[in-house]
Order: structure tokens, then C-alpha cells, then sequence
């Protein structure tokens, strides 16, 4: 049986087929581990280092961990407060995100993908060298959003990518990113850890987006339909029915073979051939407006997750704090963003074993952890801080299943006409939960260190 359309293999050659599959999967997983770890390593490093400037003066050399995350000791609140919110870094590193996403989907299919990579890759080593060499606090704050820019670009182009190759690539970048945050936080913290100083530590993380160039451009056999060096708006994801089944439906197609064993017809077969309708443009404006409201029912529920979360976070983690504890407030507060980071990692990678269409129940149960969480700080209830280690955990599995399944379904229930612009519209609902998560944690924590 042969089947045509097929960008990376020839379908009759099964194990080719399977190599390239992987080889993509996993160019999507080093994609979203470099494209997030720059935004993750500097909520800490830019920290660390405004840090360093602010206090040049003093002669107590603190550890890196504590300065990353900002203790200061020598205060009256039984919270053991610091002066300055930790989201304060989160709104630098959120807000040049959040404003791309807004409002690149509506101009970013005019840059053909090649170029929107090569940015990426300038804007995020320019990041690690302006804070890495900075002399002044505006100078650090340029990289922090050098850093910001290139996540939030990259976010959106590689998520609109997906849709030129088989749907469960969304899977493999929704792990990437996971792993970006357990990998961020554990290797700026170990290499701190062993006595190299910040500065150093940003400049051996050059080679993160050194890795995204050699993953996209080398690794990821792209089909030929991908706009790489030239715009297509007359074309704009314009594919007969053929190709959709080779890009879009590989594993849709499995499934009908392995339902109807020794069929001598495909699953394209039972496609009306009326259906098969090639784009002859680009969305129009109008278009893209009922493509964003028919989006709210999987953005809404996935904001509100990340608002619960990053509240949690960046407003009440440094507060959950256990004075009788082996661990010190630096160290619990460091172990709960670990768990954290290392249950996303867990559940971004969990779309071949479970998919959860009900993303509403996802974030109802994540704002359940947020108050709860809220009233421990207020009342002081929790036992011990083992309990909040489990709670936080938790909240990352929430936090990265709610990310992948919604991603994963607006994929899948798109129409092909609709799904580039829908994938990368759609990026924007988690940063808009984060920046208004960071705004909230002010007042917040405000409130509970005055007490």
C-alpha cells in the first residue's frame, strides 16, 4: 500500500519512517529545553547579579543560592520576609513575553521560520552576555528581556511549527520545556555550587542556544512545505488532504490500522473527496478573531492554572517557611521551586500515556491549591514542611498537564486552515496567567509582612 504526501520518508519504508519520527520528537524535545531555559536560568542569575550590584559595598560575601532568591534575615515578620517580592524578577522576565504573544500571531507568519529561529538564537545569547558583563542594573535589565523575547518568540513560532509534522511533536516540545526548568535550576545552582562565580556560569550557558541552532537547522528533518527562508502567504498552510494525513494524522492513522488489521483501504479513503480544499490565503483579520473566541475554552481554563500556580509560586513560597526544619528558608524555598519544576517535567511528558480533555477540572483543582496554600500562610496550619513539598509537586503535575492537553487538543480540533494561527495564539494564555499571578504576589506579600 502506498501512500503519498509524506514529507520525511517514504511511508513504505517503516523503519525509516519510524527513525525520522524519533529524530523529529527529538529535535522538538532540545527545542523546548533550550527555548525555556534562558527564562528559567534568569529568574535567578539576573537576580543574582542586580543583587550583586545593588550590595557591592558589603563585605559579607553570601552564598549564591541565597542571593538568587533574596533572604534577608534580619527582619521582625514571623514570615521571614524579603524586602523585595521574588516576583519582581518575574515581572521583567514575564511582561516583553506576554506583549509578544499578544500581538505577534497577528503579523508573525510574514517572517518565514528560518529567520524567526536565527533571532532567537541572537537574542538569547545576547542575553546571557548583557547580564553576564553588565556594570549597571538597566544594563542587566536589557538581557533579562533579551531572554524574554526569545523564549516568548520561540514559544509561539515552535508551537505553530508543530502542526507541519505528526501531532504528537507537540508532546516532544511540551517535555523539552519541562525539562528546561529542572535543568535550568540544577545547573546554574550546581555550577554556583562548586565556587564558579555568575558571570562565569552565564557564559558556559552560550551553548544552549548554540544547541537550538545545531537542533533545528541539522537535526529536524523539515518537510517541504515549511516556510523556511521565504514568506507563503499565498499559501499560508495550504496542503491538498494527502499532506495532511502525512503531517497531521501519522498517529490517527496507526490507530485505524491497528483497529481494522488487513484493510485493503486507508483511513483517507473515507474522506469525501468535496473536503479536499486548498487555502488560498492567509487568515484575514476577521478570521483571526473568531479562531481567538472559539480558542477561550481551552485559554481561560490554562491561565487560570498558571495564575494558581505562579500565585503560589512567586507569592507564597517564600513565605511557607519552617523555622524548626533540617532545612534553611533559602534551602526549603529552593527544594519547593525543584519539585516543582520536577513535577511539570512529569506531566509535560505524560501525552503517551494519558490526554485529559477537561482542562476545567485541571484548573478548578489547581485554584483549590492556591487557596489553600493561602490560608496556611495566613493561619500557619501545615505540620511541616514535608506536606508542602508533596503540595508543590502536585501543583507542577496540574500546572504541565494542563499545558501539554491543551496544546495537544487545540492541535487536534483545529481546522487545518485555522491550526498554525491557533497554535501560536494560543501561546499567549499561560503568560497572561503568569504576568497577572506576578502583579497579585505585590500586594500579597506586602500584606502578610506587615503582619
Amino acid at each position: 500500500m502506498e501512500q503519498t504526501g509524506s514529507v520525511n520518508a517514504d511511508p513504505a519504508q517503516l523503519p525509516v519512517g519510524r527513525y525520522t519520527r524519533w529524530r523529529n520528537w527529538s529535535a522538538f524535545w532540545i527545542l523546548g529545553l533550550c527555548n525555556n531555559f534562558s527564562y528559567v536560568v534568569m529568574l535567578s542569575a539576573a537576580h543574582d547579579i542586580l543583587k550583586k550590584q545593588e550590595s557591592q559595598q558589603n563585605a559579607t560575601q553570601t552564598s549564591s543560592a541565597e542571593v538568587s532568591v533574596g533572604w534577608n534575615s534580619s527582619n521582625s515578620s514571623r514570615y521571614d520576609c524579603n524586602p523585595i517580592s521574588t516576583a519582581a524578577v518575574l515581572v521583567a522576565d514575564i511582561l516583553p513575553t506576554l506583549v509578544l504573544k499578544i500581538f505577534a500571531p497577528f503579523f508573525i507568519h510574514k517572517m518565514p521560520y528560518g529567520f524567526r529561529v536565527l533571532f532567537c538564537v541572537v537574542m538569547g545569547m545576547m542575553s546571557f552576555l548583557l547580564v553576564s558583563f553588565s556594570t549597571a542594573v538597566w544594563f542587566s535589565i536589557i538581557g533579562v528581556i533579551s531572554a524574554s523575547i526569545s523564549s516568548g518568540l520561540g514559544e509561539l513560532s515552535f508551537l505553530s511549527l508543530t502542526v507541519f509534522f505528526s501531532r504528537d511533536m507537540v508532546g516532544g516540545w511540551s517535555s523539552g520545556t519541562g525539562g528546561a526548568g529542572v535543568a535550568g535550576s540544577f545547573l546554574y545552582s550546581g555550577l554556583t555550587q562548586v565556587g564558579l562565580s555568575p558571570r562565569v556560569t552565564l557564559l558556559i550557558m552560550l551553548v544552549v542556544p548554540v544547541a537550538m541552532l545545531v537542533s533545528y537547522f541539522f537535526l529536524l528533518a523539515a518537510p517541504p512545505s515549511l516556510p523556511q527562508w521565504r514568506s507563503r502567504e499565498r499559501e499560508y498552510t495550504a496542503v491538498t488532504s494527502e499532506e495532511r494525513q502525512g503531517l497531521m494524522d501519522q498517529s490517527e492513522q496507526e490507530e485505524w490500522d491497528k483497529a481494522h488489521p488487513g484493510a485493503q483501504f486507508t483511513r483517507a479513503e473515507f474522506v469525501p473527496s468535496g473536503s479536499e480544499v486548498i487555502s488560498s490565503g492567509p487568515l484575514t483579520f476577521s478570521e483571526k478573531l473568531v479562531v481567538i473566541r472559539g480558542l477561550l475554552k481551552f485559554t481561560i481554563p490554562l491561565s487560570l492554572v498558571y495564575f494558581a500556580e505562579y500565585f503560589i509560586n512567586q507569592g507564597l513560597m517564600e513565605l511557607l517557611y519552617f523555622p524548626n526544619f533540617f532545612l534553611s528558608h533559602s534551602e526549603q524555598y529552593r527544594w519547593y521551586q525543584t519539585l516543582y519544576q520536577v513535577g511539570v517535567l512529569l506531566s509535560r511528558s505524560s501525552l503517551c500515556c494519558v490526554k485529559i480533555r477537561k482542562l476545567w477540572v485541571l484548573s478548578g483543582l489547581q485554584l483549590v491549591n492556591a487557596i489553600l496554600l493561602l490560608f496556611a500562610v495566613r493561619f500557619l496550619f501545615l505540620p511541616s514542611a514535608w506536606l508542602v513539598f508533596a503540595i508543590v509537586l502536585y501543583e507542577g503535575l496540574l500546572g504541565g498537564a494542563a499545558y501539554v492537553n491543551a496544546f495537544y487538543f487545540i492541535s487536534k480540533e483545529s481546522e487545518d486552515r485555522h491550526r498554525e494561527f491557533a497554535m501560536a495564539a494560543a501561546s499567549v494564555a499561560d503568560s497572561l496567567g503568569i504576568a497577572v499571578a506576578a502583579l497579585a504576589s505585590f500586594p500579597a506579600h506586602r500584606y502578610f509582612c506587615s503582619l
